[in-house]
């Protein structure tokens, strides 16, 4: 069965990612792993400490794609061009981009959007608004000229959402509601899939079938079995599969999944045909 990993970035990446070890992030990384249930070493992911490591953890785990997430946030920047460094010339690695309006104005991001895309070869953009500063819900004016360049240009819109928002009030998946009836062409895709709120994120996404739901690591939390029931049914076109590499093995996240209870003829779309429609893949 093809796999495609929609959240899966090198520990090389950033600090962020237990880049360096020894350093508080890596700690964070370390205790982060055993809090989402890794099984075996919490270090694991210093196999990508070196792109070559990296690429042979893809390959191990057998992705037919791994989707390399870029971030710009005021605490974080993953600029365009690293993650096209580290995708170019691999075709199991997919970039996806990001821009910050706060911080590039509206016509700075549209404008790396289309570099971005164009020149740059990514496949999508993403938009943090619960990192940005003063914190914002998606549905804030500011972010409707990003979503009118994307819809108009067949762009996906990777969303990020869940618990490490730093104000959990910023994690309400009722705020998305607005973004997908104005722009119903749009395709969402919305990381951590606003776990723990998983009944509200699923009521959403009842509603609105351009709303999809990549719970990530945090599919394998308490609560997360509304997501496994609604892909048994009305979700089945919406929920994609994401292992959060390097916070969570990319192996195990697979065979975990697998003991979910999901449907045979739904592991095939939510491990791999929902993301190849999404990414625009052949």
């Amino acid at each position: 069965m093809k796999v495609i990993d929609l959240r899966c970035r090198p520990a090389y990446l950033h600090p962020f990612f237990g880049g360096v070890p020894g350093s508080p992030e890596h700690a964070v990384a370390r205790w982060l792993n055993r809090r989402v249930g890794t099984r075996g070493p919490d270090d694991h992911f210093e196999r990508s400490l070196t792109p070559q490591g990296f690429l042979a953890e893809v390959r191990d785990a057998g992705l037919d794609k791994a989707v390399v997430v870029g971030r710009h946030t005021p605490g974080q920047h993953l600029p365009n061009e690293r993650i096209r460094e580290i995708v170019h010339g691999h075709d199991e690695l997919i970039g996806i981009g990001s821009v910050e309006p706060v911080l590039q104005g509206i016509e700075g991001a549209l404008a790396e959007i289309d570099r971005a895309i164009d020149q740059l070869g990514l496949a999508g953009i993403d938009l943090e608004p619960g990192f940005a500063e003063p914190a914002r819900h998606p549905d804030d004016a500011l972010y409707w000229p990003i979503y009118e360049h994307l819809q108009k240009r067949g762009i996906p819109l990777f969303l990020m959402s869940g618990p490490t928002t730093p104000d959990p009030s910023y994690n309400d998946p009722a705020r998305l509601a607005a973004v997908a009836r104005a722009f119903p062409d749009l395709t969402i895709v919305v990381y951590h899939g606003y776990w723990p709120n998983v009944q509200q994120a699923l009521g959403v996404a009842f509603r609105f079938e351009n709303i999809h739901l990549v719970p990530d690591m945090y599919l394998f939390q308490p609560g997360s079995e509304g997501y496994v029931q609604a892909a048994n049914g009305y979700l089945a076109e919406q929920l994609l599969f994401g292992s959060s590499y390097t916070f969570r093995p990319i192996r195990q996240s697979i065979e975990d999944a697998l003991q979910l209870g999901f449907k045979d003829e739904v592991l095939e779309k939510f491990f791999h045909g929902n993301a190849r429609r999404v990414l625009g893949l052949a």
